[in-house]
């Protein structure tokens, strides 16, 4: 699955916000008690599901890190590099947010990427507090083959599963995703 430019990134965020936005219609979180598949007599990590998400996230980073070190990518660069182009710029507490790391981390990496030529950041000159992340152009040539690199990496992970199964899978994954909102939300 290639594509030329951000039209694959704006046309998965559509997606994802469209199936989001189906999914929460069809079930809520809320009104499903809670489920009783684990027992804390026998409980065993490596069959939770957490776990296998785990597990399968890591083969996930690792083998794209694999490939994308060629191009001088780790996955902590190109996920941030990748969320610039889909949005055509962010600031840095939205991109801290999206990675879900702290802001000083978050410091820590652009200052890594714009030692590379890879970003930039730009004050805001409306609110001097607000930092804008745009890319470079380097930064621009560096992320274009992370979108094949990533469905390839995520294709030989699904090898073996029918299309069905494979929309299957990731609605039952966005359904926990929902739900684990939700919990926090309660909190």
């Amino acid at each position: 699955m290639k594509s030329s430019g951000a039209g694959l990134d704006n046309d998965c965020l559509g997606n994802y916000i469209a199936t989001m936005s189906s999914t929460k219609a069809q079930y809520t979180p809320r009104s499903a008690p809670a489920a009783d598949f684990y027992k804390a007599a026998g409980y065993c990590a490596e069959e939770s599901v957490g776990y296998l998400m785990k597990r399968v996230m890591l083969s996930i980073v690792a083998q794209a890190d694999k490939r994308l070190g060629e191009h001088g990518l780790t996955s902590a660069q190109w996920g941030p590099l990748l969320r610039l182009r889909s949005s055509g710029g962010s600031t840095v507490a939205e991109l801290a947010r999206w990675l879900q790391v702290d802001a000083g981390a978050m410091t820590r990496l652009l200052d890594r990427l714009e030692k590379k030529g890879l970003c930039k950041r730009v004050r805001s000159t409306e609110d001097r507090r607000v930092v804008h992340v745009e890319l470079t152009p380097d930064g621009e040539a560096a992320i274009t083959e992370v979108p094949a690199v990533l469905a390839d990496v995520m294709n030989a992970h699904l090898a073996g599963f029918s299309k069905t199964e494979w929309q299957a899978l990731k609605t039952y994954l966005k359904r926990m995703l929902e739900t684990g909102d939700t919990l926090r939300d309660e909190v």
